[in-house]
């Protein structure tokens, strides 16, 4: 596995082009003190808002611009930092830019009370004014979504203070971020032939991939014993997370935390109450994949470390980067030839961030800045699942580009219920193209493996990470203590519950709640498992030769935010108030285990 490599001894055909946002930090730092002028002018601006329609415009247009100033801004300083977390200018630039939020957050705090305190009928007159087709009109669909949330909206006062504490309220995730990234270390381990090898988070789930038990079993141990030495800090850092989301849920009026987040994209509670009963409802083929990997890999206990070895053990994937290129090409090729070509430009134009370095951020993400490309971090590994995370990037990197090349930036941003819909269709459209061009019946069953995987991490072990957050955020409203001891009771207990009698429920398993970054951002995950379902469900069609469902799915790609997230998958023939897209993501898995074990 080696060292883990400087970033100054990667090749920088392999680095993301960052200078296509900023091309010097002296630009960066120019923005920056243009962007705190713009926040000082919008007093006066807020100020003259309700006197006429063109001032109201006038507001809405400067706040608009000063926001995409901000986002470059943000999205730079923080690219930056992620590339070495050790770094103090980018540390420092970053923690700058966050300051420069709240500072914008303050000043533009009493915009949307201000909007309210004029009234809807008001607005509405207002709306009359359209300037060449191009005035407030515009922004028809943001004085709706305003006035949707009126109920939830304090007065100027409230508004403003709740602004300057956003800062501190964000704390508990600065924190977990960098102890996660910068200040967590782990030992070597060992394989079975004594052999070291340096454990870091990017090659934990290499590891826990080998055939070798013993290394896989000893980074198990590894990481967790690590986690564990910091189990009560963490605990505090989690349990104060969730004090202050159920403290923004209550002042704002909303019945549970749950529901605060869920409003921000009209996603009813049912969807996330009706997707933990269908886990548990289908959680009979779990149990039986479970069982069914303990026969194949023919071991007496089956352990957590044991759940992501490949059961086809004789096929080996090494699979450098410029074939996951290819492969991902030839893989989303039923998307369409421009489809096709877009992905290549991102490809080969600088988007991504290639391989792991030191302090790099873990994981992979695609973000970016209204106006430039999307940008891809990765920290590949040269193994079967990061051919798939950079088709899932990929995924995210072109709704992007493609709602930003069609909508204005108001609407361009997509709320992550559909944004991991793009991502995972690939994936499930990738897995299929692979499945049927194997050499082997050997390799059709490793990718159908791989799929099975998909299902038992990305529908069943998300919803369990949802069922988590459901359980600890109501008992943090309730007044409940919640203790280091108490969080891993809570996740024992699912483990056992999700993993069945056929898995051994290693003690360490307990503290992987300390671990998961995406806790520190209340009620996202369950977004991946109706994603993921959705998504199932669209590259069936897709893959069926569904023209109807192929071009409404391209509609979806270049609509952003310009309808509910809801909404916006009907457009590609998907419900998600009622259970079918769950019902045939099952129906996917039921028949997989089916091919796989006849």
């Amino acid at each position: 596995m080696g060292k883990t490599v400087r970033r100054s001894e990667i090749e920088d055909k392999f680095k993301w082009k960052i200078e296509d946002m900023y091309e010097s930090s002296e630009l960066w730092e120019q923005d920056v003190r243009e962007a705190y002028e713009l926040i000082d002018g919008m007093p006066e601006y807020i100020g003259a808002m309700a006197e006429g329609p063109e001032n109201l415009l006038g507001l809405l247009d400067y706040d608009t611009a000063l926001s995409m100033k901000l986002e470059k801004i943000y999205v730079y300083a923080n690219q930056k930092s992620h590339e070495d977390m050790g770094e103090g200018i980018y540390q420092d630039m970053a923690q700058r830019a966050q300051n420069l939020m709240v500072s914008y957050r303050i000043q533009s705090s009493s915009v949307i009370p201000s909007i309210m305190k004029m009234g809807r009928k008001t607005v509405e007159e207002y709306m009359e004014y359209d300037e060449g087709g191009n005035g407030l009109s515009l922004y028809k669909r943001y004085f709706e979504l305003i006035f949707r949330k009126e109920e939830h909206v304090l007065d100027e006062d409230a508004e403003e203070l709740l602004a300057g504490v956003n800062d501190i309220s964000g704390a508990p995730s600065d924190i977990f971020a960098m102890f996660n990234n910068a200040d967590i270390r782990f030992g070597n381990v060992t394989d079975e032939n004594g052999e070291e090898h340096t454990l870091t988070h990017g090659k934990y789930t290499a590891f826990l991939r080998s055939g070798d038990r013993t290394l896989r079993r000893n980074a198990f141990t590894e990481l967790y014993e690590q986690y564990g030495r910091y189990r009560n800090t963490l605990a505090a850092t989690y349990r104060a997370n969730l004090k202050q989301h159920n403290f923004y849920a209550k002042i704002r009026h909303y019945d549970s935390g749950m529901y605060y987040s869920l409003s921000d994209s009209a996603i009813p509670v049912e969807v996330y109450e009706r997707l933990i009963d269908a886990a548990h409802k289908n959680i009979g083929l779990l149990h039986r994949y479970i069982s069914m990997r303990k026969k194949v890999m023919d071991v007496s206990e089956l352990h957590m470390y044991d759940l992501y070895v490949p059961m086809v053990s004789d096929v080996h994937m090494d699979i450098d980067y410029d074939r996951a290129k290819e492969i991902v090409i030839k893989g989303l090729t039923p998307l369409g030839e421009d489809y096709v070509n877009d992905l290549k430009r991102g490809m080969s134009d600088g988007w991504i961030d290639v391989y792991e370095n030191e302090g790099k951020r873990t994981g992979a993400y695609s973000w970016g800045a209204y106006g430039t490309h999307p940008y891809v971090l990765l920290n590949y590994q040269n193994d079967l699942n990061s051919v798939f995370t950079l088709a899932h990037e990929m995924g995210h990197a072109l709704h992007s580009y493609y709602s930003d090349a069609a909508q204005p930036y108001i609407y361009a941003g997509y709320k992550i219920f559909v944004a991991e819909v793009a991502s995972t269709c690939n994936e499930a459209l990738l897995v299929n193209y692979l499945i049927g061009n194997v050499s082997s019946e050997n390799e059709k069953r490793y990718l159908i493996n791989y799929f099975l995987e998909q299902f038992r991490t990305t529908f069943f072990r998300q919803t369990m990470f949802a069922e988590f957050e459901k359980i600890t955020h109501e008992k943090c409203a309730a007044g409940e203590t919640l203790t280091a001891d108490v969080l891993c009771e809570i996740y024992r207990e699912l483990n056992a519950f999700y993993f069945g009698k056929d898995a051994v429920i290693d003690d360490e398993i307990a503290l992987e709640w300390a671990r998961i970054p995406h806790f520190y951002t209340p009620f996202y995950v369950y977004q991946y498992a109706t994603g993921f379902a959705a998504a199932v469900s669209i590259s069936s069609a897709i893959l069926a030769g569904d023209d109807a469902v192929l071009s409404g799915y391209h509609r979806f790609l270049r609509s952003g935010g310009s309808l509910d997230p809801i909404d916006l998958l009907k457009l590609c023939g998907i419900d998600m108030l009622t259970s079918e897209p769950v019902d045939t993501a099952m129906k996917v898995f039921e028949s997989l285990l089916d091919q796989f074990l006849p």
